[in-house]
């Protein structure tokens, strides 16, 4: 069995505590306008020219082996369980030395949920710690057996009024809502993460209502993560609008209100995520 991935990324101290290496799934349903990995959206492999690498030659006839500037590259390959698995445990004296692990990570991991979870049982046979970073659209019946090989799960909370959410990306919140309702009375870790995007999640109402399905769930943690431009840059060479060129990242002092705001109903909250 293969899987659609488009990078592994070593090293990573984020998205779940220690050193980690995130395994990205390439394909997702959601299509948010702010994505930071527009690379990952696609269900298929994609071959790109990066126009500041080109050199201008015309001898490569857009063949990536025949390029000599590695202006033409792809997004996504298909890789078996057992080469992720060479991969990641070149590092796994750091997973044991910090209390890291691996990460799976989007893309969204619910779309290729099989593979998924031959690939989850395959870690945990090694002892290694796991994590998935997730929207949470995908189906019950396969984020509940990727629960039993997770140690934690990283799940984010965008729009959540059901038209907003569906109509600017493509998110069901019904299912999404339930999916999070079904991690928690499994009784797994989860720590909810909500994107503070101008113009989209930020905005009272919204953060409110977030505040209010969390607390209803009985979490006691929650992430928030600024706004960046990181990635926007992935666009053109992809060909694709990036809607948020002209948006500017909340203030420091906005940040710091939604916090407090999360604070004072009872939360942990941490900037940026672990």
């Amino acid at each position: 069995m293969n899987g659609l991935i488009f990078n592994i990324q070593r090293y990573s101290i984020h998205d779940g505590g220690g050193i980690r290496t995130i395994v990205f799934f390439k394909g997702c349903p959601l299509h948010c306008p702010w994505c930071s990995n527009p690379e990952s959206q696609s269900f298929e492999i994609e071959k790109v020219k990066i126009k500041n690498k080109c050199i201008h030659c015309s001898e490569c006839s857009n063949s990536i082996e025949e390029c000599p500037s590695g202006a033409i590259t792809e997004f996504g390959r298909f890789m078996s369980v057992e080469e992720i698995i060479k991969e990641v445990v070149k590092d796994s004296i750091f997973y044991t030395t910090s209390g890291g692990g691996v990460t799976l990570s989007g893309g969204e991991v619910l779309s290729q949920p099989s593979f998924a979870l031959e690939l989850l049982k395959s870690l945990k046979e090694l002892g290694i710690n796991t994590a998935l970073e997730t929207c949470g659209q995908g189906n019950t019946k396969g984020i509940k057996a990727l629960a039993n090989y997770l140690d934690l799960i990283l799940f984010d909370l965008k729009i959540m009024d059901e038209t907003k959410s569906e109509e600017i990306l493509g998110a069901h919140m019904h299912l999404i809502k339930n999916n999070l309702k079904t991690l928690v009375s499994m009784g797994k870790k989860v720590i909810p993460r909500v994107p503070l995007i101008p113009n989209y999640t930020l905005d009272n109402n919204n953060i409110n209502q977030i505040i209010n399905f969390v607390n209803e769930l009985g979490l006691d943690e929650i992430h928030i993560l600024p706004f960046h431009q990181y990635g926007s840059n992935k666009y053109e060479f992809l060909d694709k609008q990036y809607l948020l060129k002209d948006v500017s990242p909340a203030s420091n002092e906005e940040v710091e209100k939604i916090k407090t705001l999360m604070e004072q109903q009872g939360l942990k909250v941490i900037i940026g995520g672990l």
